[in-house]
């Protein structure tokens, strides 16, 4: 069988927050094109505004099978994409995407053991088992600096180019309903959709 990667609706949702990050602490985040405008128009040691809500943390349940992945670091150039959709006209007002750096079993089901790990230099997913990607790591956030106070749907989607074959393409978006009020996100609703 083949693999089946599933953002995890209740966790994108739990883990919502807004967060104020110093540039000085961005440039690999601008390296990797996550920030929403070019680290230039923003001189100073000004804050920029994350909205590490939108994509805290993406949790793949079960997966039948390891999935298989190149054996360099970066093995693919977009694993997740994150969207942030004005509520009322569904345009893009912000986005972000999650490079794969390394694929690997964080945290496992009871009975379900780890197989894959970074730091053993294996790469992948064992059944049973899911990868957590934290806000402390570089584009596991949507830059909001330029976004206005409203209502917004976020959209978390897994696979998004098709690169690994998978049993069902069907339920790799989560789509959750956003409140941001200028300093705090709510995150609603947050379910399986296409």
């Amino acid at each position: 069988g083949l693999p089946d990667l599933v953002p995890d609706p209740n966790y994108v949702q739990a883990s919502t927050y807004v967060q104020r990050a110093h540039l000085y602490s961005l440039r690999c985040a601008a390296e990797e094109k996550c920030l929403a405008s070019p680290p230039e128009s923003h001189l100073g040691t000004g804050w920029h505004r994350l909205g590490g809500p939108m994509i805290v943390c993406v949790v793949f349940p079960p997966v039948p099978v390891p999935v298989p992945v190149p054996r360099h670091y970066h093995s693919m150039d977009e694993f997740s994409h994150y969207d942030l959709l004005d509520a009322t006209t569904g345009r893009k007002v912000a986005e972000g995407h999650k490079a794969s750096f390394c694929l690997e079993d964080t945290t496992c089901d009871f009975g379900n053991l780890k197989r894959y790990a970074c730091t053993a230099h294996t790469q992948g997913l064992s059944p049973g088992c899911y990868d957590t990607y934290n806000a402390d790591i570089d584009c596991q956030w949507i830059d909001i600096t330029d976004v206005q106070p409203g209502n917004y749907v976020l959209k978390v989607q897994v696979n998004p180019k098709y690169i690994v074959l998978e049993s069902d393409f069907t339920n790799n978006v989560v789509r959750c309903n956003i409140h941001y009020t200028g300093r705090y996100v709510a995150a609603t609703n947050c379910k399986i959709s296409q």
